[in-house]
């Protein structure tokens, strides 16, 4: 229920309205005004770094793959941020020396930089040389034999960011030049905004920072695709009209399975095996004119009778194993 106001209250109501008494009191209240930077780099805008995160942590899991199988340990890569800052802001943040690899992408006027951390990049040329990677290198400073070393990381590093970025068109990216100083890998005016995208590095116990760094001014035709195009699903252009099926039916189709014949076995006691001469014959257990047993990775799948193809030994396939009882 609304409180009642009685009339001496009323009464002194009025009496502050006529007397301006009540505008003081409301001048006199304080608001936190919250300063607004009108050159905010803005250019991206959430939608699109969110289609640009999902982009990257494709590249994430398909680089955190060659690298478990290159240096054979469990390397976990995630996407920390995916962020618009100042390029000054960036340039404070390298380390000084550092491990910078300047890049572009063809046919668009869009530069960029890669950054390992060196303690990465050194733990890298270290596993890549068949060593531990307990050994840390006092220096951070890349030296020229490392930095060939570290070739193929970065070459697999590009590889797979074009095909992560397929999803919006072809872009090839090709490497510039190294560079263990920020202030001699410019892509962009300090003032101007960048695209920072940021790796955490897992291998083993430890953990590294991995940086792309994309100068934002070039972007245009870039966003205009991300605009333009359904993200719905992150597939690439090429697979686009097709279903996931038939994408892995095809993928199975070109799979490589190792195909043996089994032509028979024999019971040969230690003293005849030992007494084998060439030219000795060992009687096998299998008949004359029966089929052969034909397995794929070890597993018995068909049987088939071997013959000659274009003076090649060949087994033909006569049926498939449908009853397990013949196992």
């Amino acid at each position: 229920m609304a409180e009642v106001l009685s009339q001496n209250e009323i009464d002194q109501l009025l009496n502050d309205v006529k007397s301006g008494s009540e505008h003081k009191e409301k001048s006199e209240v304080h608001r936190d005004v919250i300063p607004y930077d009108f050159r905010l780099p803005n250019r991206i805008s959430k939608i699109q770094l969110r289609t640009l995160q999902n982009i990257h942590e494709n590249f994430s899991e398909s680089f955190s793959s060659f690298l478990m199988t290159k240096l054979q340990s469990i390397v976990n890569i995630n996407v920390i941020s995916v962020d618009q800052i100042y390029y000054s802001e960036y340039v404070l943040s390298v380390s000084n020396p550092a491990c910078l690899y300047k890049f572009e992408v063809t046919d668009t006027d869009i530069k960029g930089i890669l950054e390992l951390s060196p303690e990465l990049a050194i733990l890298f040329v270290d596993r890549l040389l068949g060593g531990t990677g307990d050994n840390v290198k006092h220096s951070n400073l890349i030296t020229a034999i490392e930095q060939k070393v570290l070739t193929v990381i970065i070459e697999r590093i590009f590889q797979d960011l074009r095909k992560s970025w397929t999803i919006i068109g072809d872009y090839h990216f090709k490497l510039d030049r190294f560079e263990p100083d920020i202030d001699f890998a410019q892509i962009t005016s300090q003032s101007e905004s960048v695209l920072l995208i940021s790796f955490e590095v897992k291998l083993g116990e430890e953990s590294y920072m991995m940086n792309l760094c994309f100068a934002t001014y070039a972007f245009d035709s870039v966003l205009a695709k991300l605009n333009n195009q359904n993200f719905s699903t992150i597939r690439p252009i090429k697979y686009k009209g097709t279903t996931a099926r038939n994408i892995l039916v095809r993928n199975l189709h070109k799979t490589e399975l190792a195909v043996s014949v089994k032509f028979g076995s024999a019971k040969v006691s230690i003293k005849d095996l030992v007494g084998l001469q060439k030219g000795d014959v060992v009687i096998l257990q299998t008949k004359v004119g029966s089929e052969m047993e034909v397995y794929t990775n070890d597993k018995l799948v068909f049987f088939g009778m071997p013959g000659n193809v274009n003076n090649h030994k060949a087994v033909k396939i006569t049926r498939k194993l449908e009853n397990k009882e013949e196992l």
